[in-house]
């Protein structure tokens, strides 16, 4: 395959991602606004409900947020009433996340929000075949991400 003499934007497949994850994070903000949380929140209640009680540390491999936002989010969230911070019994190196029972009750809010979104982004989740669809979107965009995440640094050398 010939390189192009100059990139085409609107065939990058890095451009494609990036426009699809803004679109989908604005597409987010009006569900979430009633519940008075960003985006990054929200993910971080979606963990919580999941697993009440995580350490930090192991909130961060999960989500994978940028070096030294998590603490912040997580003062916000606190600050708000949903979660507390305590240091572990075991381990006082180790803070665990807890959500409060305002934490625990905004989940029961949120359930529809990923109904409204695969409605909003013009799937019909009551068709299997679109369910199917965006489980394999899923998919293939979190292998992608482990082959991203699996390159050396020297991989990433241009040729």
């Amino acid at each position: 395959m010939k390189l192009p003499d100059v990139p085409i934007l609107e065939q990058q497949l890095c451009f494609a991602l990036y426009s699809a994850s803004k679109a989908l994070i604005r597409a987010y903000a009006p569900l979430l606004e009633p519940l008075d949380l960003t985006y990054p929140q929200y993910l971080v209640m979606m963990v919580l409900w999941q697993a009440d009680g995580i350490a930090v540390k192991d909130l961060g491999e999960r989500l994978h947020p940028a070096s030294g936002t998590l603490t912040p989010l997580l003062k916000r969230l606190e600050a708000q009433g949903l979660v507390t911070r305590r240091r572990d019994t075991a381990d006082e190196r180790v803070v665990r996340i807890d959500l409060t029972a305002s934490g625990t009750k905004l989940r029961e809010k949120a359930r529809a929000v990923p109904l409204e979104i695969a409605c909003r982004t013009g799937f019909d989740v009551e068709k299997p075949r679109d369910r199917t669809q965006i489980a394999r979107l899923r998919d293939e965009l979190t292998a992608l991400t482990a082959r991203i995440a699996a390159l050396e640094p020297d991989t990433l050398a241009p040729p």
